[in-house]
C-alpha cells in the first residue's frame, strides 16, 4: 500500500481521485494505464500513479508535457515495495468532449 503525499506537499489535501498501480509493469505499460484511465476523472482531479519501473521518473512528466496535463510531484515510495507515487492533475477535456 501507498502512503498518501507528504502534508508539506503541494496539493496534498486533495485526495486523488483515482489511483493505478503499475508496480511490476515495465515501460511503456504505466504511460499506456494512465493514458487509458484519465478520462475517468473530472478536469482538474488528481490522478496517482505508483510505479516500480525507472523509466517511470522520465516518462510520467515527459507524458505530461507531451498531452498538456500538469505534472504535480513525485514521491519515493519505500514503505512495502520501493518505487514512486506521481500525482497527475488532469487539465483539460479532450477534443471530442468540447463544446
Amino acid at each position: 500500500m501507498t502512503p498518501p503525499p507528504h502534508a508539506d506537499a503541494p496539493d496534498a489535501a486533495q485526495a486523488p481521485a483515482l489511483r493505478i498501480d503499475a508496480i511490476g509493469k515495465k515501460c511503456p505499460l504505466p504511460i499506456i494505464m494512465l493514458a487509458r484511465r484519465i478520462g475517468e476523472v473530472p478536469v482538474g482531479s488528481l490522478i496517482e500513479v505508483v510505479a516500480d519501473d525507472p523509466a517511470a521518473k522520465a516518462d510520467v512528466p515527459a507524458w505530461c508535457r507531451l498531452k498538456s496535463h500538469e505534472f504535480v510531484l513525485a514521491t519515493e515510495v519505500t514503505a512495502g515495495t520501493a518505487g514512486w507515487a506521481f500525482l497527475v492533475r488532469r487539465s483539460y477535456l479532450p477534443l471530442a468532449a468540447r463544446p
